[in-house]
């Protein structure tokens, strides 16, 4: 079975989705209406922008979303996913592709919420750090026993590599007690805030609005979501995650062991990079990837 999974902030790349534009008439078009939506020009920082100009979080966001989601439009009747998921942003973009929502409306609330992140992230200095080499639950406890500052797990990547996100103060803390229980890293996260964690609690009061006023359709397949890490259908039930995980955990070595339980074999990733065929490897060494970019 195909399980098609869609890359979140971090995979971009200055050029990506240039070929795209250049030999495909239906992606050209909707890359310049979506220049239109996002009101810049942001064909031309993915084509040509620095590294910098990309890393912007009101970039990088729907950058990645209409990379990849042009790709699957791109494929036309060749994709046909038995189920998709998408590490936190891509989820949108996973959504789109599985027809849970139309492209416009996936584009302005990645807008929407890129620009609501940005914004919850100046509201206080944070940050994120990859932790490797340390079982899930010992990050846990440890995030746990720090109850004078914010630090939680955000992000479930694969075993051994958890993301925790928080003040500077509470990383700082956790980065030095994991250290003490045998972590082999903990490195600090050149972003832009805490995200997936309480912090972004602002950008989720207002995303819940955009999100409740958005029209949503059954997909044509599950959608594993990163909140609960099970398959949804139901819109209104996809609406509600979807609202929760900017302040929730992205369980995506759940999701991924949920999809293989579930009978996937073989992950598509569609969009820039190759970050989660590497994780879905690290989660289970003998299934198939590949990717599209």
């Amino acid at each position: 079975m195909k399980a098609y999974v869609f890359p979140g902030q971090g995979a971009q790349f200055s050029g990506m989705g240039k070929n795209l534009y250049e030999s495909s008439a239906n992606a050209k078009e909707l890359f310049e209406k979506a220049n239109e939506i996002v009101g810049f020009r942001i064909t031309d920082i993915m084509f040509e922008g620095s590294d910098e100009d990309l890393k912007q979080t009101k970039v990088t966001q729907p950058a990645i979303f209409l990379h990849s989601v042009l790709l699957a439009k791109e494929m036309g009747a060749e994709f046909q996913p038995d189920m998709v998921a998408g590490h936190s942003l891509g989820e949108f973009s996973a959504l789109v592709a599985a027809g849970a929502m139309a492209f416009e409306d996936g584009l302005k609330l990645v807008h929407q919420r890129a620009l609501a992140m940005q914004k919850a992230c100046e509201m206080q200095e944070s940050t994120m750090a990859a932790i490797l080499g340390l079982a899930d639950e010992v990050v846990e406890k440890v995030c746990a026993e720090i109850t004078d500052k914010v630090v939680v797990p955000a992000n479930y990547n694969c075993p051994g590599q958890i993301v925790i996100s928080g003040s500077m103060e509470g990383i700082d803390a956790a980065c030095a007690k994991l250290t003490e229980a045998g972590a082999k890293r903990a490195l600090k996260l050149s972003v832009g805030g805490a995200f997936h964690s309480p912090l972004m609690e602002p950008a989720r009061l207002e995303l819940a609005a955009a999100i409740e006023a958005t029209q949503f359709q059954t997909p044509v397949c599950p959608v594993y979501q990163n909140v609960n890490a099970k398959p949804q259908t139901d819109p209104e039930i996809i609406k509600a995650n979807l609202v929760a995980q900017l302040t929730s955990p992205v369980r995506w070595t759940q999701s991924v062991q949920a999809m293989i339980a579930d009978g996937a074999d073989h992950f598509i990733e569609l969009g820039p990079g190759a970050v989660l065929q590497g994780l879905v490897k690290k989660i289970q060494r003998d299934v198939q990837t590949e990717g599209r970019q």
